[in-house]
């Protein structure tokens, strides 16, 4: 016969922990939707500037930029991951350490060179784990990413890029497409022609049989717009994907802690037919003694 007392002090602890798993729910929640409007408003202008670097692209003008140049030949490959500073997300970071170790194994054959960087302790743990050299580390990110310190590491693989010391730039997230689907990506930042190409819209005013812009006046010169704006497109799409890994980790701590919330409510109604069973038992065998005792008395 189960002890009752057993029965009950788990009970009370599974009670507990619905509780703790409840309250993460609700906080995830809150969490998610400020994050999302923050991507929502940065998707947007994140877009509109990397149309801007497109067109001007295509303006027909001699002049470019180094972030626009892919090499001919890659030696060096710098690689980005974004991961979680906690867990209790599903699968959110273990997803995100096997594309990276599948990327990293890739890399290893097409460079011989470059440097891994890892955002959040999960990550970081993980790959170190797994025994990749981490030669920088980020742990100052969570639900709501700063710009600024995003736009420090954009500017400093920038440097890298155009100083010839690494030949490519990839970077591992999350990608955020719908509040019911988020992906483990592997996305090549740099150089610039991995961009997406236009959309349909965006093709009205392209005219000629190579897709050549004519409809753009530069001033003071296109080399100078160039000079701020892709520059400002990198950071952009870099915050972006910040943006959407902030996303995608509160969902999945959403999801994981609802999930773990029925379970316990689950466990909780099996415990109390249990022990509502043993109780009863209990309960029928003293009559029995007494009865017993009774007949035996007279």
């Amino acid at each position: 016969m189960a002890n009752i007392r057993q029965l009950d002090k788990r009970r009370k602890s599974v009670k507990n922990i619905r509780k703790i798993t409840r309250t993460m729910e609700l906080i995830a929640t809150a969490r998610f939707k400020k994050a999302m409007d923050r991507a929502a408003a940065a998707t947007d202008y994140t877009k509109r500037i990397t149309q801007i670097v497109q067109d001007l692209a295509k303006s027909g003008t001699d002049v470019s930029h180094p972030l626009l140049v892919a090499r001919s030949e890659i030696k060096s490959i710098d690689m980005l991951v974004l991961t979680a500073n906690r867990g209790l997300c599903g699968g959110y970071n273990g997803n995100l350490v096997k594309a990276a170790t599948v990327r990293r194994n890739e890399i290893k054959q097409q460079a011989a060179n470059g440097q891994l960087s890892v955002s959040g302790k999960k990550g970081i743990s993980a790959l170190r784990f797994a025994g990749m050299p981490i030669e920088h580390t980020f742990t100052e990110f969570d639900d709501q990413p700063a710009y600024d310190a995003v736009a420090r590491i954009a500017d400093s693989l920038i440097e890298r890029y155009i100083t010839g010391k690494v030949d490519r730039v990839d970077v591992v997230y999350t990608k955020f497409l719908s509040s019911s689907k988020q992906i483990a990506t592997v996305e090549t930042l740099l150089p610039f022609s991995s961009l997406e190409m236009p959309s349909a819209d965006s093709s009205k005013a392209v005219s000629g049989s190579q897709g050549i812009r004519d409809d753009y006046e530069f001033l003071p010169s296109a080399g100078a717009i160039l000079e701020e704006v892709v520059p400002a497109s990198f950071r952009a799409r870099l915050f972006k994907c910040f943006l959407d890994a902030a996303v995608s980790e509160q969902i999945a701590r959403m999801v994981a802690m609802k999930g773990a919330t029925e379970n316990a409510g689950d466990l909780i109604k099996s415990l109390s037919r249990t022990y509502n069973r043993a109780r009863q038992s209990k309960i029928t065998g003293e009559i029995m003694e007494i009865i017993g005792g009774v007949e035996a008395l007279g």
